[in-house]
């Protein structure tokens, strides 16, 4: 998606905001970047609806702190 029409961005838009929905997190500009970049790669790759991009993003970025991009992961807590 190199310049999206307007259906393409209400669908990211609405994608972003089921996730915020579902887990009841208020609004955050770093998370909303970062989860609206996710959806545009999702979208590109051929997830094109709503409800298949907010169900990749809440299966895939679970909670606010996976949406952190320096977010500590597993293995350097061990």
């Amino acid at each position: 998606m190199t310049k999206g029409t307007e259906k393409e961005y209400r669908i990211i838009s609405q994608a972003v905001q089921a996730w915020y929905r579902f887990y009841g997190d208020d609004w955050d500009d770093e998370a909303s970047s970062f989860l609206c970049s996710a959806a545009i790669k999702l979208y590109n790759g051929g997830c094109r609806s709503t409800e298949d991009l907010a169900t990749t993003l809440i299966g895939t970025y679970v909670g606010l702190a996976a949406t952190r991009v320096y977010a500590r992961s597993s293995v350097t807590l061990h």
